[in-house]
């Protein structure tokens, strides 16, 4: 967003003033009504960048020159028609309001983009599992997948239990530090020591992994926190097939 944000904000305050200064020509002749449906049209086209300033300044730079070019008297920010005082402010309400739907519409397909890759990430492990990879190339996956999912610097993979005084990322997608509860969304994960997510097969853990989120805030929702938490019973699977195979070679 960064990359376009400086040249819609830009067109926000600029397309307008063309706009206007386009109409000039034909603002006695040209209905001021279809003129504030081409700036609702101005309008739109900002918003759908999702930029909140945008689309506000697009709807103010639209009223502003719509009541300087093309409501009488001319060349002068006053207004005497009553319809033209209403269509200004319906260009100010309907920016807004468009400006918010397109911001709620970018998150929604945001959201569903991310939850494609959750899925790619988990369907790539079970493949994994199922075409007989190995089990250190499963647990390198799940580590790959998790830092993805988190958004976290690293993961690494350790045998053994898990220890009381770190960080937990728990099955329910709560994150707790000696019982008590983190809020990630607000806070993030914990950023001076290693997270611990218990790697677990039938109730019985296999190991756990350390998510570091040490060089930035992470704040994965629990929808995120929850894909991890099945990432790691995916490893927990494979643990338990290799520790079936050795005993039963």
């Amino acid at each position: 967003m960064e990359s376009y944000r400086n040249p819609v904000l830009t067109a926000a305050v600029v397309g307008p003033l063309i706009v206007c200064a386009a109409l000039v020509p034909f603002r006695h002749s040209f209905d001021n009504a279809n003129a504030a449906l081409v700036l609702v049209l101005v309008i739109v086209a900002v918003a759908s960048f999702g930029i909140r300033p945008a689309g506000v300044l697009a709807a103010v730079s639209s009223a502003v020159w719509f009541d300087f070019f093309l409501t009488v008297p001319f060349n002068r920010l006053t207004i005497e028609n009553q319809d033209d005082i209403e269509a200004t402010i319906l260009l100010v309400v309907i920016g807004a309001a468009v400006t918010e739907i397109a911001i709620w519409g970018r998150r929604q397909q945001a959201r569903v983009s991310r939850q494609s890759g959750y899925l790619a990430g988990v369907m790539t492990t079970s493949q994994a599992i199922a075409t007989g990879g190995s089990t250190a190339a499963v647990i390198d996956q799940v580590c790959t997948e998790l830092t993805a999912v988190l958004r976290i610097d690293g993961c690494r993979f350790l045998a053994g239990g898990k220890h009381d005084r770190a960080p937990q990322l728990n099955r329910d997608g709560s994150v707790t530090r000696q019982d008590r509860l983190i809020k990630v969304e607000r806070d993030g994960l914990p950023t001076d020591a290693e997270i611990e997510l218990v790697v677990q097969h039938a109730g019985v853990a296999r190991g756990r992994f350390l998510l570091t989120a040490a060089s930035r805030i992470a704040r994965p929702d629990l929808e995120q926190r929850l894909v991890a938490v099945a990432l790691a019973d995916q490893a927990g699977s494979a643990l338990a097939s290799q520790e079936t195979t050795l005993r039963n070679p």
